[in-house]
């Protein structure tokens, strides 16, 4: 009689979790179908855009010089894997809706206040990394190693190891900096508080350095250019930390004192209410 009753509840249970696997489905193919969609818009660029990301070398290569494609199916891939990337970068705000649209469901008010903003934030960073690495480190990398190869050797770079180098690069300070959202997350999650933070400033800075030093090529220019823009973002992050620590104590502190004040309002009823049972 038991496995009857049981039935019942089992699929009660399994329908909603069928639903939310349906609706992930919907939304991953609805972003598959977008990259799809924006590779196929860039595909006819595919050269005129490796051509542009080539820029910041070629404009340091000596005269007559060119790339070359040592693989025999090179210069049609790389600019088909060029195009396919620049298209989840382009997507990537579709995407991130798209995640929104499924996890928002599920917040409490205060953490879509909260999750909204972070995503947005990052997105942001994320491009202003991307662009900074571009117009700013690029032509100073490609500047100091054009001019250090040994006399008698010509620069001549491979196009796929050239886009592999590019994309190392470009994630590296793209995600270098995210470093303020993950500062102030770790502080919102209360893993750590912002005084703990500065206390760890200096291995900050050096582990800024280290990480500098092993993604970026083995020069002091460019180890600078990646760990001084994670310092920065990282005071940013603490001060952002602070604020919003601050504004919690403060809304913490009017809740706390309006109780306060209900509490010695009811002392005070029953204070008097004694002092009239007293009379009596």
């Amino acid at each position: 009689m038991a496995a009857p009753d049981s039935q019942p509840g089992s699929s009660e249970t399994e329908q909603p979790f069928l639903a939310h696997l349906m609706e992930l489905r919907d939304r991953l193919l609805r972003m598959i179908v977008a990259v799809v969609i924006v590779t196929c818009v860039l595909l006819p660029f595919a050269n005129p855009l490796f051509s542009l990301l080539a820029g910041p070398l070629m404009r340091h290569m000596p005269e007559n010089s060119s790339m070359i494609a040592t693989a025999v199916a090179s210069p049609f891939l790389i600019p088909m894997k060029l195009a396919l990337i620049l298209a989840i970068f382009v997507c990537v705000p579709y995407l991130l809706y798209q995640i929104w649209g499924f996890i928002a469901p599920g917040l409490y008010r205060h953490e879509k206040r909260m999750a909204l903003p972070l995503l947005v934030s990052s997105t942001l960073l994320f491009y202003l990394g991307v662009l900074f690495a571009y117009f700013v480190v690029f032509p100073l990398i490609f500047a100091f190693l054009t001019t250090t190869a040994p006399e008698g050797v010509q620069v001549m770079t491979d196009i796929s190891n050239y886009l592999d180098f590019v994309l190392t690069l470009t994630l590296a300070f793209g995600a270098a900096f995210e470093v303020p959202v993950a500062t102030f997350v770790l502080v919102l999650l209360g893993m750590t508080t912002p005084e703990a933070l500065v206390e760890k400033r200096p291995y900050v800075i050096v582990g800024a350095f280290i990480i500098g030093a092993i993604l970026t090529p083995p020069d002091a220019v460019t180890q600078t250019l990646l760990a001084v823009p994670m310092w920065l973002l990282f005071e940013l992050g603490v001060l952002m930390a602070r604020l919003f620590v601050k504004r919690k104590d403060e809304a913490e502190m009017e809740t706390t004192g309006g109780a306060t004040a209900e509490d010695e309002l009811d002392t005070e009823l029953g204070r008097i209410e004694e002092q009239e049972r007293g009379r009596d």
